[in-house]
């Protein structure tokens, strides 16, 4: 059957520019040596015209498995570069890996020197999950690269390898070709070989490549990117961002990051400390007012951080010139310091104040709408309240979700946990085999008593998502708060530990079961530790209950009355002082 005329004339018009591809090619430098010189004739002879019309006229008909044999047969006897290229791309449209990546070698072969060649090689490997192939290529792809450009190829490695199924094949593949580097790629291949590190999730090989990178480039900033992002599993990470602050304290992007990579590690204290030097470094900036407000808020500081958002308004509301990108960042930063000052108002008991800044935000965000009905629940208009957060009916899977956890939160903080276990048990009737709704269940259930049913619920977690630290955490605590099974408690909340290095809750869990053990000394150590890194009242009413026991009981005293200054509603912190019928 005759193709349609278009898919011809497609074919035909590839066919010319195959051609004039191959005049060009031959055609002499210079207009003046033109004139003068006979004219050449293409190197496309009847039979490869043929066989490339014959090649294209199949693909256009979809037999895309014939198209590539007959036009890599035609690549082959050509050498033509652009020829490969379009041959691996029809099979790469096809989704037939094995024929691109065949195509592809057999392009290496016929241009031994093409640098592209063998990074389309090396790409095909990357996307086939083949690491041991793969090296022999990045071998090559260094030698034919020019020397400025090799650093490029070498960092690019963990990008290309980033969606590998078992990224530890790939980092054990490349070792050996990473660690053989010297000269100006040795410090490349130690970031690679950080990266890739990271990627297995071997945190600790990670460290020892940046360390060694520091030490290679100590006035670099990719050390410090590596240390940063490592920070939340590799607490020793910390050592090289704090000298490298130390040595040079101007260095104000490096100091927002780390803040930015303490709140991640929950370590809210430390943070608040980095952003306040950059409040003093560079006052100007309304960027570390905002953060250190927000921080400042979520431990409870509450006079800090109305004023620290209110300096940041200060510099918000200042006209600058800018673009609208700018300018968009600068309306949505006032956006937050208000939503922020309405929370910090609610905090202390203003409710007045609360809905006088909420006034000042626009727009019908999710949090703007929790902010409003938190205020309504506390005006005792609870039903107005959870009215407020429910979603539109056509609402996305999305916005239904998270506003069932701000329904269930907002039913916690009113301590309607019947109510908020309802509505999570609802949440994932609809969506599931959801960790985090899982989770906030378990939590309810525990509320209201249902022991067995929150560990069956985190046990389910565990199993769903099993680096899931705070399920381990969970569950450890719970054991160790009613003194059983303390040692399988201990070791779970050692496994959240692993999960998540430094981070103060589960510390804090540590020292309670080490409490509960009878290991008083340990216990105050790892309750010091976490209260340091987050003054948090629930942490405090541990590190109180510890030293009350411990015979330090002035020393309880200030650190309970701390925590009531800042939440004096805190359960944890009441239940612990009516038991121990303690006035701080």
């Amino acid at each position: 059957m005759p193709l349609p005329v278009r898919h011809a004339l497609s074919a035909a018009a590839l066919l010319m520019g195959l051609q004039a591809q191959a005049q060009e090619a031959e055609a002499p430098p210079a207009p003046s040596e033109a004139a003068s010189a006979p004219l050449a004739n293409s190197a496309m002879d009847a039979p490869l015209f043929y066989q490339l019309l014959i090649g294209e006229l199949e693909l256009q008909s979809g037999q895309a498995g014939v198209a590539f044999q007959v036009l890599l047969d035609a690549a082959r006897r050509t050498g033509d570069e652009a020829l490969f290229k379009h041959v691996v791309n029809i099979a790469l449209r096809a989704r037939a890996g094995d024929q691109a990546l065949m195509a592809a070698r057999a392009w290496t072969q016929v241009a031994p020197l093409s640098a592209e060649a063998q990074q389309t090689v090396l790409q095909l490997l990357a996307l086939m999950n083949k690491p041991e192939e793969a090296v022999e290529p990045l071998r090559l792809l260094l030698q034919l690269t020019p020397e400025p450009q090799r650093v490029g190829v070498l960092v690019s490695l963990p990008r290309l390898f980033q969606r590998a199924p078992q990224p530890g094949q790939v980092l054990s593949a490349f070792e050996g070709l990473l660690r053989s580097q010297t000269g100006p790629l040795k410090a490349a291949a130690l970031f690679t070989e950080a990266r890739l590190s990271q990627q297995a999730g071997d945190s600790a090989r990670a460290l020892q490549a940046t360390q060694a990178l520091a030490q290679e480039l100590p006035d670099g900033d990719d050390a410090m990117q590596l240390a940063v992002d490592l920070l939340p599993q590799q607490p020793r990470a910390e050592d090289l961002i704090r000298a490298r602050l130390q040595q040079q304290p101007d260095q104000h992007a490096l100091r927002q990051a780390y803040a930015r990579a303490l709140v991640k590690a929950q370590r809210p204290a430390d943070a608040a400390r980095e952003f306040r030097l950059l409040t003093e470094q560079t006052p100007a900036n309304p960027a570390p007012w905002l953060a250190l407000g927000a921080i400042e808020l979520e431990m409870r500081h509450t006079a800090p951080a109305e004023t620290a958002l209110r300096e940041a308004l200060k510099r918000l509301d200042t006209p600058a010139a800018g673009s609208d990108e700018d300018i968009r960042a600068r309306a949505e930063g006032r956006q937050q310091a208000w939503l922020m000052l309405s929370q910090a108002a609610e905090q202390r008991g203003d409710l007045k104040a609360a809905e006088a800044a909420l006034g000042r935000v626009d727009g019908n965000s999710l949090d703007l709408q929790y902010r409003r009905a938190s205020l309504l629940a506390r005006q005792g208009k609870l039903a107005e309240a959870r009215k407020l957060l429910q979603p539109a009916e056509d609402a996305g899977n999305d916005e239904i979700r998270s506003r069932a956890l701000a329904e269930a939160q907002l039913l916690r903080e009113q301590r309607d946990f019947n109510g908020a276990l309802a509505v999570l048990k609802q949440a994932n009737e609809r969506f599931k085999d959801d960790p985090d709704l899982l989770y906030e269940q378990a939590m309810m259930a525990e509320k209201v008593g249902l022991f067995d049913a929150m560990e069956a619920l985190l046990r389910q977690v565990m199993q769903l998502k099993p680096d899931y630290h705070h399920a381990y955490n969970a569950l450890g605590y719970s054991l160790a708060d009613r003194n059983q099974r303390l040692p399988e408690a201990k070791e779970l909340i050692e496994r959240a530990l692993k999960l998540s290095p430094g981070e103060p809750f589960i510390i804090d869990s540590l020292g309670w079961v080490e409490f509960r053990l009878g290991n008083l000394a340990e216990a105050v150590k790892l309750l010091r530790q976490a209260y340091g890194s987050r003054p948090d009242a629930e942490i405090a009413a541990h590190l109180g209950e510890v030293l009350w026991a411990s015979g330090a009981q002035d020393e309880a005293r200030r650190v309970w009355a701390e925590a009531a200054q800042r939440d004096a509603r805190n359960e944890a912190l009441r239940e612990t002082l009516d038991r121990l019928k303690v006035k701080p």
